[in-house]
């Protein structure tokens, strides 16, 4: 009896476990095919400004929670409390490649800079733009696999087992059709015509007889084209994930090695009590994904002395910025030279169609190029000759300061790392700068041939191809297409919003706040550069009125200078607009085109 019984729990035991692993595959296969389908919305349905909007959004979240979770640096000051509002706002900075501060940088942990500088690597131009060609491939990937299976359905060819068998019938396959004509065995004429038949017949790989009658030869060669092409994408994505790779490990190797060798620049992070590994991750990350993040309260300002790291630094800003696309190409045609491989020579000849908008052609990588050092060697000048013998340049000699100049300037395109305090330059730079922040990374001087070109074809032919075209597509312009308005006139409804919402600090603290100081923290957040003039207790008017306000209540002085930026004193209002400028500043690449529909004549 109870043997029995243990038999028959036995049986019970073994239905049950059976019984779960089919519902846990089931639940499985659910799954997968929920996945499946999501991935398959997300890739044909959804736009690419929502699919970035969501991306971004979600990583900043994320990015909050998990500074939320990490316990905030208590060495240097015991008292350090951050709030909720301002590690999302640090999250969303850093999502968005920024670095507009609330808080300051040596507050944070050794963890919670780790996750920060994740956040600025996935946040980066040239690791989203490498998530934009996966989609790429999954689109034309899933495209081909449909016309493959439609082509294969309707004009297969039919098969036959042996050569001998469709000699012997004469069947004969016409643009997918039978044609058959029985041939007799007994004249060596229709032999000869036999043997003709069995020599116009191919063999594919999958031993199926294809009668050279049946290949369309335009089909074919499409068919060569999309392979080519669809290798050509694939390879283009390990391209972009190789440089990535190379340019972060080359750079944080030599930083670390640097700072290892260089006793004045160790001296600093030993005395902030940070790591050196930790220092060259973040830095390099943070200067290539073009952030401008440093673990550092003064950020680069107290290595304005160390020109070997200014000039380390220098080539990732532009490597992974504005000469981003020279870069690109010149390692494409190196790679072509060296493997002589097809679908680098097709990416250089077909760059337009691979639907990656950093693939440039050779002459607009050119022009990029003087572009980029002319408004370099501009902005150069002009700061040498203002700043030469300003306070700013104390205790530099001749080289620290031409260094250290061509630091700042390279910076304010859009990284915004500083080695001079923004609120003690002259006006006139920083009005240049404000020029440089807004100006797209890829803007460039058009050729004097491409002018030429412009002009002939307008003389000789009456009208403009490309302003046909503009006409084309203004009359196709959606409803809300007519109302949206230029980047410009969004960014001074920003400033005008923040001006409200700061307006009693405006009457109060004019020096502090002023719609220069306001204007350059909107267009570098719109930027995503991150200079900022700061803010500062002894440009404070009422200070003095203030403290013996706050004295009379209890307490010490009311103002405390700290290494945050000019944003960090505002209201939650106006921090709260300031990152909805940097969300419009990262995917302002789909808005460029916006306000067509305005004209002013």
């Amino acid at each position: 009896m109870k043997f029995n019984c243990v038999v028959y729990f036995g049986h019970k035991l073994e239905h049950l476990l059976c019984f779960s692993c089919d519902r846990a595959a089931c639940y499985n296969r659910s799954f997968q095919r929920i996945i499946l389908s999501l991935y398959h919305l997300l890739v044909f349905h959804v736009g690419p400004f929502y699919i970035q909007l969501s991306y971004f959004v979600m990583l900043s979240v994320v990015g909050y929670l998990a500074l939320k979770i990490s316990k905030p640096r208590t060495e240097v000051d015991h008292s350090v409390i951050i709030s909720d509002f301002d590690l999302f706002f640090t999250s969303v900075s850093s999502t968005t490649v920024s670095s507009m501060s609330t808080v300051e940088m040596e507050s944070f942990s050794n963890t919670q800079l780790i996750i920060i500088t994740i956040l600025m690597l996935l946040g980066g131009e040239v690791f989203t733009s490498m998530l934009g060609l996966l989609f790429v491939r999954s689109k034309f990937t899933t495209k081909h696999s449909t016309c493959a299976l439609k082509f294969n359905q309707q004009d297969s060819c039919p098969t036959h087992s042996s050569s001998e068998k469709l000699a012997n019938g004469h069947q004969i396959l016409e643009l997918g059709n039978y044609v058959s004509d029985p041939i007799p065995d007994h004249s060596d004429q229709n032999i000869h015509e036999k043997q003709n038949i069995i020599n116009s017949t191919n063999l594919n790989q999958k031993g199926l007889l294809v009668s050279n009658n049946c290949i369309d030869h335009s089909t074919s060669s499409s068919s060569s084209t999309d392979h080519l092409k669809y290798n050509s994408i694939r390879c283009l994505g390990y391209v972009v994930l190789g440089y990535l790779v190379v340019v972060h490990l080359m750079g944080s190797g030599l930083l670390s090695l640097y700072v290892s060798v260089i006793p004045s620049a160790r001296q600093v992070l030993k005395a902030k009590g940070l790591k050196i590994q930790t220092f060259s991750a973040l830095t390099m990350v943070s200067t290539f994904s073009n952030c401008g993040f440093v673990p550092t309260n003064e950020n680069m300002i107290i290595f304005k002395k160390n020109s070997g790291l200014l000039l380390i630094l220098i080539p990732q800003i532009l490597a992974g910025n504005t000469l981003y696309p020279p870069c690109l190409r010149l390692l494409i045609w190196v790679l072509d030279k060296i493997t002589r491989k097809g679908d680098f020579k097709y990416m250089l000849k077909n760059y337009n169609q691979l639907g990656y908008d950093h693939l440039l052609s050779a002459d607009r990588c050119c022009l990029l190029a003087i572009t980029v050092f002319g408004f370099i060697g501009v902005q150069l000048i002009l700061f040498c000759s203002m700043e030469w013998n300003s306070g700013n340049m104390d205790g530099l000699n001749w080289y620290q300061k031409i260094v250290a100049s061509l630091f700042q300037t390279v910076n304010s395109r859009n990284t915004g790392e500083s080695v001079f305090d923004l609120s003690s330059i002259p006006t006139a730079i920083l009005v240049l700068f404000v020029v440089m922040m807004y100006l797209p990374p890829y803007t460039t001087f058009l050729g004097i041939r491409d002018q030429e070109q412009y002009i002939n074809t307008t003389c000789t032919t009456g009208y403009n191809e490309y302003d046909e075209k503009q006409k084309k597509q203004s009359e196709r312009m959606s409803f809300v297409d007519r109302f949206l308005f230029s980047q410009l006139a969004y960014l001074g409804i920003f400033i005008i919003l923040i001006c409200i919402t700061e307006r009693e600090n405006l009457k109060q603290d004019p020096l502090n706040y002023n719609v220069l100081n306001i204007t350059i923290e909107v267009i570098s957040a719109y930027g995503n550069v991150g200079f900022t003039t700061g803010y500062s207790c002894e440009r404070k008017l009422k200070m003095k009125a203030d403290a013996y306000d706050h004295d009379i209540h209890g307490g010490g002085g009311l103002c405390k200078d700290s290494w945050v930026g000019f944003v960090g004193h505002w209201s939650f209002k106006g921090k709260f607009i300031l990152i909805l400028v940097m969300f419009f500043g990262r995917l302002k690449k789909f808005t460029i085109n916006t306000g067509k529909a305005w004209h002013l004549s």
